[in-house]
């Protein structure tokens, strides 16, 4: 069994930073969700709502330790993500939700990007899949549009979570080695 180690306070008072601009950059992205870009497209309520869960996911996703990995992060969600909008959008155009249907292109998605030499981006496809579909069938009139939603609430979510990066380990912690670790 592996002992723990002992944290240092410096380590402690960066874990504490990190998780501050974590928080508030999960803020900002629920907020300019909810309340910005609502004020340009809606479709519902509660769609709405689910584009900021979205957009605040995809900001949890990119936020790393280095700037380096954030980067890395969003190259990751956002191929797989585009690969989900683009199946997503060709059966939503002529097809409605169906139960069957998100099990089938949840697996092209995951074996599309497998094939594209990305296996490991393999279960974000698939939970975008997962999420762009059901979100179909929460709001069935004119579905197409769910691709191009939740591709808009990720690149939201994916832009603060890069800010939040690059603000919390090049202003706030300049000098920290978590900046970029391993030459990164």
């Amino acid at each position: 069994m592996s002992q723990r180690r002992r944290l240092s306070w410096a380590e402690v008072r960066a874990a504490v930073l990190d998780c501050g601009v974590l928080s508030l950059a999960c803020l900002l992205a629920y907020w300019l969700v909810t309340f910005v870009f609502s004020r340009v497209y809606s479709l519902s309520r509660a769609d709405d709502l689910v584009g900021s869960l979205w957009a605040v996911i995809a900001t949890v996703f990119v936020f790393r330790d280095s700037y380096v990995r954030s980067v890395r992060a969003a190259a990751s969600r956002m191929s797989a993500t585009l690969v989900s909008f683009g199946i997503c959008l060709i059966y939503l155009t002529f097809l409605p939700f169906h139960p069957w249907a998100l099990a089938v292109l949840i697996g092209v998605s995951a074996l599309t990007v497998t094939l594209m030499g990305r296996p490991d981006e393999a279960i974000t496809a698939g939970i975008t899949t997962a999420v762009v579909m059901v979100t179909a069938a929460l709001t069935p009139h004119d579905a197409w549009q769910q691709p191009i939603l939740r591709m808009v609430d990720t690149v939201i979510g994916i832009a603060v979570g890069i800010v939040a990066a690059w603000v919390g380990l090049r202003v706030l912690r300049p000098g920290s080695r978590l900046r970029n670790p391993a030459g990164h």
